[in-house]
């Protein structure tokens, strides 16, 4: 007799399909939690700049400033255990590498409590909120899951060179780094 087997009483029946659902649920959550998505180059950007975001002041604000630079855009939130992991690295990452734009996008409606940890974790970087728009917009960015932490890497072009969902360690950062800038010519010293 099998663990979910039409023997079992109907209560223990259910209780046991919805344990296995459940735990397969589990099991791909925390699969996808880590898996890299490859770029793709398909995306259309062009949302991305577009998309009405909040700056940490309660002001309207866009990405369209950031357009024709290299982009090393993460979403987040408070909530996120992973999130709080990776935004030092990212914090470390602006620190270092003056040729990407590193920008936080936080997926929450909050901008005091967005600024108040903002600035508890030394995000030197801007950080605007998406508000209600940011599910929508990691989908459109190749995020199907929406999961947390999702970060994608836009070159000059707009392209999307490469994006991840799940914690970047600092050497897959800088690897992101490298692609969006491989096509940017180098400052004239």
């Amino acid at each position: 007799m099998t663990p979910c087997s039409p023997r079992l009483g109907q209560l223990r029946r259910w209780l046991c399909l919805l344990l296995t659902a459940a735990a397969a649920h589990a099991a791909t959550h925390v699969t996808v939690a880590h898996a890299a998505a490859p770029a793709d180059a398909t995306v259309d950007t062009a949302i991305l700049f577009s998309t009405p975001l909040f700056n940490l002041d309660d002001q309207p604000a866009t990405l369209a400033p950031y357009r024709g630079q290299p982009l090393i855009i993460n979403f987040w939130a408070r909530w996120c255990g992973p999130c709080k992991v990776e935004i030092p690295e990212l914090v470390a990452l602006g620190k270092r590498n003056k040729q990407v734009k590193v920008i936080g996008l936080n997926v929450e409606s909050n901008a005091a409590a967005a600024k108040q940890f903002a600035y508890a974790y030394d995000m030197a970087y801007p950080v605007l909120l998406t508000r209600d728009g940011g599910l929508a917009l990691m989908q459109a960015l190749g995020n199907p899951k929406m999961g947390l932490p999702f970060t994608i890497t836009l070159d000059a072009q707009g392209k999307v060179v490469s994006s991840h969902l799940g914690v970047m360690t600092a050497e897959k950062l800088d690897a992101a780094a490298r692609l969006a800038t491989a096509n940017t010519p180098s400052p004239a010293r």
